[in-house]
């Protein structure tokens, strides 16, 4: 016999989730909603598989204000490792083009302080963005490149965390739209010796005004 299923519930609030290595956001919003048998929920912004940290989850009447977090400001630190460059701009592409890491903290700082302003930014292939009804990824995965429009977005801050055995370690902080694995490699690539994200952690997503909600 099957298992009877749960009744969904109200449920009202927002889970702040330290979302881990692998799971895509809507997974986690998923196992979240199962979980506590939420009737209605929504994430406030998308992180990549690769992405670990701060994923807001709405439930409920908290949901209604999941958009105005959706436009806001996010914060990362990221891991960049230069010499050289991947096929999806991170770990998970085959690396090629290696080249030698001939680069000072001096230059690096110069570098990463052009890139505290607003620029267009083209969006990667390897990304969940929609073209036709259909995710830049999935013309990736069948080895299409297809023309997409550059945003505009704004780079707030970038700051160097650390510098070691050609691992770069940044903190930035960016308008939403944001792909920090086209910033690792447009880094990388004004640094004459290529790069490519290896890990990418959230530390923030705007202002969270829950009483405002319920």
């Amino acid at each position: 016999m099957a298992s009877e299923r749960q009744p969904r519930r109200a449920v009202h609030g927002v889970l702040l989730l330290d979302k881990p290595h692998g799971w895509s956001s809507n997974d986690a919003l998923q196992k979240a909603k199962w979980l506590l048998r939420a009737e209605k929920a929504g994430h406030t912004g998308t992180l990549d598989p690769l992405a670990t940290g701060l994923l807001p989850l709405c439930f409920g009447a908290a949901t209604k204000f999941s958009q105005s977090n959706l436009d806001a400001d996010k914060a990362y630190r990221a891991t960049l490792k230069l010499g050289a460059r991947s096929t999806t701009g991170d770990l998970e592409g085959e690396l090629f083009d290696p080249l030698p890491v001939a680069v000072d903290e001096a230059q690096i700082r110069a570098v990463l302080a052009r890139f505290a302003t607003t620029l267009d930014q083209l969006p990667p292939m390897h990304s969940a963005l929609k073209k036709d009804g259909k995710a830049l990824y999935e013309y990736a995965r069948a080895g299409e490149v297809v023309e997409r429009t550059p945003r505009r977005i704004t780079i707030h801050t970038i700051d160097m965390v650390s510098w070691h055995d050609a691992e770069l370690v940044i903190d930035v902080r960016c308008t939403k739209g944001t792909y920090i694995r086209t910033l690792a490699e447009d880094i990388g690539a004004a640094l004459g010796c290529g790069a490519h994200l290896a890990a990418l952690r959230r530390t923030g997503s705007g202002p969270l005004d829950v009483k405002d909600a319920i």
